[in-house]
């Protein structure tokens, strides 16, 4: 998140951020929001019955922000249908691994015990489907024979912080040509 803000934070940037959003009270990236000046809320998900109930309040902040893109970045939750369904073409993920490999969680020891040479990440357009979006851009890295899901999790977080910044800027370009 904060790569983000900082490299929209520059003059060339076409995005502004309007709020950042988390699900988590003690979510770290409140705190930092807050201190580079973007508005910041918690919605906690366990204040809610429902995944519905915590989606419209979700869907009410944002029609509230009224953003042209949704940038997810550590958001843990799985969107329903519905709610992808009003961001549609609008949300952005990026996942830890080289989609369509691993899908959902534990991507780094997946891929370790796979005995892949390549792994890395993928900013994708957010759907129904998890981790099942167009692909904006992917990043690689190599496996060595001593990584850990741990090491490797390092390595690709280093190349996760490299590619969102220039998928985001990808995605405003094409709000802008459309």
């Amino acid at each position: 998140m904060m790569t983000l803000l900082d490299d929209m934070g520059r003059d060339d940037h076409l995005a502004t951020p309007v709020i950042v959003i988390a699900n988590r009270p003690d979510a770290g990236g409140l705190a930092k929001a807050r201190a580079n000046g973007v508005a910041a809320q918690c919605i906690d998900h366990k204040a809610f019955d429902s995944r519905s109930e915590f989606e419209d309040a979700l869907h009410g902040v944002l029609l509230d922000a009224a953003p042209d893109l949704i940038c997810l970045a550590g958001f843990m939750r799985i969107l329903s249908a519905e709610f992808v369904a009003k961001w549609e073409g609008r949300i952005l993920n990026v996942h830890p691994s080289l989609l369509p490999k691993y899908k959902g969680l534990h991507t780094h020891a997946r891929a370790i015990e796979a005995g892949d040479d390549l792994h890395g990440c993928t900013v994708h357009h957010v759907t129904a489907a998890l981790d099942d979006g167009p692909i904006i851009g992917q990043a690689t890295v190599r496996i060595a024979a001593d990584d850990t899901p741990e090491s490797l999790a390092a390595k690709v977080l280093v190349q996760e912080h490299l590619l969102y910044p220039k998928a985001l800027r990808i995605a405003c370009e094409s709000i802008i040509q459309n």
